[in-house]
């Protein structure tokens, strides 16, 4: 199959967190549809062709020890992943299917990105100059709904609307909010496939053993089973679908479904329930599949726009790898957050350290994901930032410096990294953070009025880097799988940017006096670490290291999106030849330690290239890691350059990071 581009796992449904289904093989009917945490979301497609039937997605048998024979398949033709979509096309028996999966996450549009519903769309078309005719199966399995299969699960449908059918499967017991932690999926709440019109679709909710009913016959027969709660294990129940399409002959014969989640209670912040965003001005759960079946053509319009939009900046900007890389960022790093409001109506964007540590929020996963968000929609920085400084002006922070996160998704109550024992924090790190990314919003806004509403920690926060940033103590950093490091060279730039990033905000604040006093000091540490970290061709990674150490200075990327010029144009010009001559297969390592290295920090180190040859060739590796890596997860952050095999993390929201690229324009 001639394809021009291989994700390692292609995102099909990207809604939040628990709202997630991948395709981690080469076909799409390779293997079961997945949730990013590589746990089984069965989802089938099959299509009857003059009355044979042909597999397009998934697996139809489930149960472990089953010897079914899975049905042909089509061929798979092309897979093209664009930001919004992703569509397979498929032949066999003289016509042509194409499967788009949409997510509308439109930046621009928050009712619509926090909106709960993605869609699959199937056209076919005859191919061969001959009439055939078509219907379609598709079904979503009860594990969509369960973290474990051993949970009890319960089934509905209902009309919505005229003519909307909606079937609907949730547990037994639902959960709402109980548990926590990382390598987990969503147990309460109810998975819907709603089918715009039940008049042309035919639609039952019974055993897993419909999809076998569908291969032998082409029809699916029967009542929906009686609702006698069961496990997943024992005999998955399935919302099954069929679409008749008739005789089909040449051009597009179109139908489509919306899959959606009706998680009722989103997260859990500061004791609070709180529900999605958009909930907040009272619109149902029926009102909101309404207005995503009346919507559909005007979102699959914008979003066809928009992906042509991104695509053409990101090749401009980038080249053509560079426009694929963001192509496959931009759902995943969306969907790894949860957009909420809190009680005064400000907006919530919690992140969800996934395949990580699973907290909410964190502080050090923000400030590499802010890029994507800077480009297209500021309130959303805003809302990664808003429970920081709640939580940190609280009686339940006891520290200087800045928290780390404010709990284990979906409860944000405070912060749980490190059981906050001072040993595991991460002082320079967090601060540095909150004033790169408060600055950055009050740059890219031209209005620090945001600032100012938390202007008492942020000069807190200037204050301790101040005393404590220029040649950091033994501690953690973002990096921290890394261990604790003393002298970190590239945490002492980012103190520095962030002092300076500092001043920014007094200037915008007509604070003059401050403005002078902190730039003066981010100058005159800049000259100091010039003096203790710089060797011949490049800068070393601890102060007190070997001159032959090194790491990725991707922190300095700050010093010319402000315009701040606090080190000398020449060290990153440097530093960037030096890391193409430190460069393996699939990219140039972290530091001079390990051979592993940060998809978003290699982008960010490759954005400080002067000309757009020089970042083609930095970030070419990463596409061929994409391409060629073993490991079929959503996109992982850190890998090893040598093998290309993930050494941890997937389907995290930092790959936002690597739109930095695009933020040149907007800073100059």
């Amino acid at each position: 199959m001639p394809v021009n581009f291989r994700p390692p796992s292609v995102p099909l449904v990207t809604v939040d967190p628990y709202f997630s289904i991948w395709s981690a093989a080469d076909q799409l009917y390779d293997d079961h549809t997945r949730h990013w945490t590589n746990k089984r979301n069965s989802m089938v497609g099959m299509i009857s062709i003059d009355g044979t039937v042909r597999k397009f997605m998934g697996k139809v048998e489930m149960a472990e020890d089953g010897q079914f024979e899975e049905p042909a398949t089509m061929e798979q033709t092309s897979l093209i992943v664009e930001p919004l979509t992703s569509t397979y096309t498929f032949v066999g028996a003289g016509v042509e299917l194409e499967v788009h999966f949409l997510t509308p996450l439109l930046l621009d549009d928050l009712d619509l990105l926090s909106r709960p519903a993605s869609y699959i769309t199937f056209r076919v078309c005859s191919i061969d100059g001959q009439p055939h005719n078509v219907s379609i199966y598709f079904d979503v399995s009860g594990d969509c709904c369960v973290n474990t299969a051993d949970q009890a699960v319960v089934w509905e449908r209902k009309t919505v609307g005229e003519h909307i059918v909606s079937m609907a499967i949730g547990t037994k017991d639902q959960p709402i909010l109980e548990r926590v932690g990382d390598d987990t999926r969503i147990d309460w709440g109810y998975f819907h496939v709603a089918a715009p019109d039940a008049r042309k679709v035919e639609t039952v909710i019974q055993s897993y053993q419909v999809r076998k009913q569908f291969v032998e016959t082409s029809q699916i027969s029967g009542d929906d089973d009686h609702n006698q709660p069961r496990t997943v294990v024992e005999d998955p129940p399935v919302m099954a679908t069929v679409i008749d399409y008739g005789n089909v002959e040449e051009g597009w014969s179109s139908n489509y479904l919306v899959l959606a989640y009706d998680d009722i209670h989103s997260v859990e912040y500061f004791g609070k329930s709180l529900d999605a965003y958009w909930r907040r001005n009272g619109l149902t759960f029926s009102e909101m599949l309404v207005l995503a079946v009346e919507q559909y053509e005007e979102i699959q319009t914008k979003s066809v726009a928009f992906n042509e939009q991104l695509q053409r900046v990101g090749k401009d900007t980038g080249g053509e790898k560079y426009k694929d890389i963001l192509s496959l960022a931009y759902r995943q790093s969306i969907a790894a957050h949860k957009l909420v409001s809190d009680e005064n109506g400000d907006v919530l964007f919690l992140s969800k350290e996934n395949f990580s540590n699973g907290c909410i929020a964190t502080v050090d996963v923000s400030y590499p994901s802010i890029p994507l968000y800077l480009y297209y929609n500021l309130e959303l920085v805003k809302g990664m930032m808003r429970p920081i400084f709640r939580y940190a002006a609280s009686e339940d922070w006891k520290f200087d410096f800045a928290p780390h996160d404010v709990g284990t998704y979906p409860k944000a109550n405070g912060q749980v990294y490190g059981e906050n024992k001072l040993e595991f924090q991460m002082p320079i790190e967090e601060c540095g953070n909150m004033l790169i990314m408060a600055a950055a919003v009050s740059v890219f806004e031209n209005d620090a009025n945001f600032a100012k509403e938390h202007w008492d920690l942020l000069s807190k926060w200037a204050n301790y880097l101040l005393e404590n940033g220029l040649d950091p103590e033994n501690q953690l950093c973002t990096d921290d799988f890394a261990g604790h490091l003393a002298r970190n060279a590239n945490l002492s730039i980012k103190a520095i940017i962030g002092i300076g990033a500092y001043s920014i905000m007094c200037k915008m604040l007509a604070e003059t006096e401050s403005e002078e006093r902190y730039l003066k000091a981010a100058k005159e540490m800049a000259s100091k670490w010039e003096e203790m970290a710089r060797v011949d061709n490049h800068s070393k990674l601890t102060f007190d290291s070997e001159s032959d150490t090194w790491s990725l200075k991707y922190n300095l990327v700050w010093d010319r999106l402000f315009n701040l010029h606090l080190f000398p144009e020449e060290l990153a010009e440097k530093e960037v030849l030096f890391y193409q001559e430190k460069s393996n297969k699939y990219g140039t390592p972290l530091d001079s330690r390990n051979t592993y290295t940060k998809a978003d920090w290699l982008v960010w180190s490759a954005s400080m290239a002067e000309d757009k040859d020089t970042f083609e060739k930095l970030i070419a590796p990463l596409w061929d890691l994409l391409n060629e890596s073993p490991s079929r997860v959503p996109f992982t952050d850190w890998y090893d350059t040598v093998t290309g095999k993930q050494v941890g993390f997937q389907n995290r929201s930092v790959v936002g990071g690597v739109f930095i690229q695009l933020l040149y324009p907007k800073a100059d």
